[in-house]
């Protein structure tokens, strides 16, 4: 894949259910969670870098390095995570409109470069090229994150994004587009939601 990929990480809500504020400044390796998803985004290969906050943006501004990711403030991030995606698409073309946009969640501490990688490589233009991670017992693939979207495909899903639902919506409606590449071997493609899944964080 030769054009250039801008990472995308949305990191806006408030983390309600697992009780423990924002995601993004979980303990993970002795620095905030937001700090190692960042680096494992820029060590795979994405050229450029940008997080959405909302919920305690100004303690996650004051207490994680985000530098050189573009840290952008989603005003309406209580709405869901719809908002935040568009909000992060707008920023992300609005400084790289050539670049394929690859999303991640804030939660998700067993995602690696490795992963970031072999997205990458996969990645065709004109396509969404989508993380697929195999259930215990099962042969068939989930469809997880992270994700990537030729820039056409990514300001089209962020048109449709409302709600909590992000782009899930849009990606039901286009199935033919969506490659998705196996990464069982890589992670789980579990995130931090609720306490029972703070072992993650080990």
């Amino acid at each position: 894949m030769s054009a250039p990929i801008a990472g995308l990480v949305l990191a806006a809500g408030a983390g309600t259910r697992l009780g423990l504020g924002t995601k993004a400044l979980l303990p993970f390796r002795n620095r905030p969670l937001i700090e190692h998803l960042l680096t494992e985004l820029r060590s795979g290969g994405c050229s450029s870098l940008t997080v959405v906050l909302g919920a305690q943006a100004d303690q996650v501004l004051a207490q994680a390095q985000l530098d050189p990711a573009r840290a952008v403030v989603n005003p309406e991030w209580k709405t869901g995570m719809g908002s935040s995606f568009s909000c992060g698409v707008s920023a992300a073309l609005t400084s790289h409109p050539e670049a394929a946009l690859l999303v991640a969640l804030a939660d998700q501490p067993g995602l690696t470069a490795a992963v970031v990688t072999r997205l990458i490589r996969h990645h065709q233009p004109g396509r969404i090229t989508v993380a697929g991670y195999r259930q215990p017992g099962s042969a068939a693939l989930r469809r997880g994150h992270p994700l990537i979207f030729d820039p056409d495909l990514a300001a089209a899903a962020a048109r449709t994004a409302k709600d909590d639902a992000g782009a899930r919506a849009y990606l039901n409606a286009n199935t033919p587009l969506i490659d998705v590449v196996d990464c069982s071997d890589l992670d789980d493609g579990r995130d931090v939601d609720t306490p029972a899944d703070l072992p993650l964080l080990r």
